[in-house]
């Protein structure tokens, strides 16, 4: 299989205002994907990870840059008012079944899960700030193979 199109898109990040570089991942990865603006995806997101309660770490500030908790009910209940599905990739023990690569992902728009990060992903191409693929050269006794980047999950567009 082929590498994915990339398509640099910070999501209407640096629109809204914001500058430098953060870990926004989720908030990009939802504007993208949802169409909506930028602004008020991070907003949403800030307010849901300031009043989560606390962890055994403690309470996270309330920002979207340091990173969103997407395993909380409350994400999970927003991604499904903006009209996404869950769709899991990966189980425990089962091993890597899809990666971010042509042909393994369905039309339509999506945000991806990966290790330590989200992508939006629309008609099979990546929107992010930067290529998530992380293709890498594998020597097996088969050969010489191309391994992409696993993909955990992902939350399909179905409408509102």
């Amino acid at each position: 299989m082929a590498d994915m199109l990339f398509v640099n898109n910070d999501g209407g990040r640096a629109a809204a205002g914001y500058k430098g570089a953060s870990g926004d991942c989720v908030a990009r990865a939802v504007a993208i994907a949802s169409g909506q603006p930028y602004s008020e995806i991070y907003a949403v997101l800030a307010y849901g990870t300031g009043t989560q309660r606390a962890g055994k770490r403690g309470k996270r500030p309330a920002s979207a840059r340091n990173g969103i908790n997407t395993d909380r009910k409350w994400f999970k209940d927003y991604m499904r008012s903006l009209g996404f599905r869950w769709v899991p990739t990966m189980g425990i023990g089962t091993g890597c079944k899809v990666h971010l690569q042509a042909g393994e992902l369905p039309m339509g728009r999506l945000v991806v899960a990966v290790s330590r990060h989200y992508t939006a992903v629309i008609d099979g191409k990546i929107h992010d700030t930067h290529n998530p693929q992380r293709a890498t050269i594998v020597e097996t006794f088969k050969g010489t193979t191309i391994s992409h980047r696993c993909v955990y999950g992902y939350w399909i567009m179905e409408g509102p």
